[in-house]
């Protein structure tokens, strides 16, 4: 059935939905293109699935995943009645997107950023106003915060940097937080355990900070969809009233079974986050041998660009050799590959393809 343009709402036919890293088809590729962890979840979370499963999927879960708000709170020293859940991070960024920055003034981000707050400001009818990062592709600390000192519906902030994978110490976060006092400042840390400064302890000193987080990288669990939020109970009660809205229960028993048990398991996570970093910092070495020049990188991928080879003609190139990596066709940043951290075997395959191509 084919699509009537007349049927949509008006803002519907504008909109430029946001686009996922290939989720190939072809057995054999080795996936490097959108950032998962490589390794499986803690052996932990697929019993604690199993019994899930095995009673009360007739009955609804609980709608406000009490267990798991306590458990994430247990592990980041906070309330139960400072954490949100939701359906991944992303679903817990539209809420928030919805729930603080639909106001009179523009919301403010960095124009190199995680693409899908455009898309939220697209959706909701959002003004916003985009600063630029600098000539190294750092965010501009001091522009953000002169611009949102002049007025603003709020500041969105990926640390690390996506797709760039740059962090920002927390004394640029606190800035930020002080330059905008009367608006939400988020900060989404989906990357912060490979490397990054968490501002998790700013919470109870700001009421203003929301910090966004996700099972989805580090924890290993991309295909179960838990994020969550954290910030004080006012900024929490907004973002339940917006869930209420629009669904109320968002995480299923199983993933709600599977996240508590991945939290629980800090050993699994510690070993398989090393390794994550630790190869991270050898690929990086291997890139630059090659002639890549890399940015600094606090996350489970590198950003990285060849001087002598066109960027997606390199992209092309690997995949032809089985290796899927991200290009984004964007301006400031067409030049760069995103090359997610895989395990030594497939970063090894990367680099045999690389060198392949570049002789």
């Amino acid at each position: 059935m084919t699509d009537i343009p007349s049927f949509w709402s008006p803002r519907i036919g504008a909109l430029q939905p946001y686009v996922p890293g290939e989720q190939p088809r072809i057995d054999g590729l080795v996936k490097l293109n959108t950032n998962e962890n490589p390794y499986p979840p803690s052996p932990a979370v697929l019993d604690a699935i199993q019994a899930a499963a095995a009673h009360g999927l007739e009955r609804y879960p609980d709608p406000e995943s009490q267990a798991l708000r306590e458990a994430i709170a247990a592990r980041h020293g906070l309330q139960p009645g400072q954490v949100f859940v939701g359906n991944g991070s992303d679903e817990v960024l539209a809420h928030a997107f919805f729930a603080f920055f639909q106001q009179a003034e523009p919301l403010l981000f960095p124009d190199v950023t995680y693409s899908f707050y455009r898309v939220y400001a697209q959706l909701y009818g959002i003004d916003c106003a985009l600063q630029p990062v600098d000539a190294a592709l750092r965010i501009d600390v001091e522009a953000l915060a002169a611009r949102a000192a002049q007025g603003c519906a709020g500041l969105v902030i990926a640390n690390p940097n996506a797709p760039t994978g740059i962090g920002l110490p927390l004394a640029d976060i606190e800035r930020l937080l002080r330059a905008c006092p009367t608006r939400v400042v988020l900060v989404d840390e989906a990357y912060v355990d490979f490397g990054g400064q968490s501002a998790l302890a700013m919470i109870d000193r700001h009421p203003n900070l929301l910090v966004v987080q996700t099972l989805s990288k580090s924890r290993s669990l991309a295909g179960l969809r838990v994020g969550f939020a954290c910030g004080q109970a006012s900024l929490i009660n907004a973002l339940t009233r917006v869930k209420n809205s629009f669904n109320s229960y968002p995480l299923d028993r199983l993933a709600q079974a599977g996240a508590i048990a991945a939290l629980q398991d800090e050993a699994w996570f510690a070993q398989t986050r090393d390794a994550v970093v630790d190869t991270r910092e050898g690929l990086v070495l291997q890139l630059e041998d090659f002639g890549f020049e890399v940015l600094p990188s606090q996350a489970n991928f590198v950003f990285a660009r060849h001087p002598a080879h066109d960027a997606a003609a390199l992209a092309a190139a690997l995949r032809e050799r089985a290796v899927l990596v991200r290009h984004f066709r964007q301006p400031r940043i067409a030049d760069y590959l995103r090359i997610s951290i895989g395990t030594r075997a497939q970063c090894g395959q990367l680099v045999d393809a690389l060198a392949a191509i570049l002789g």
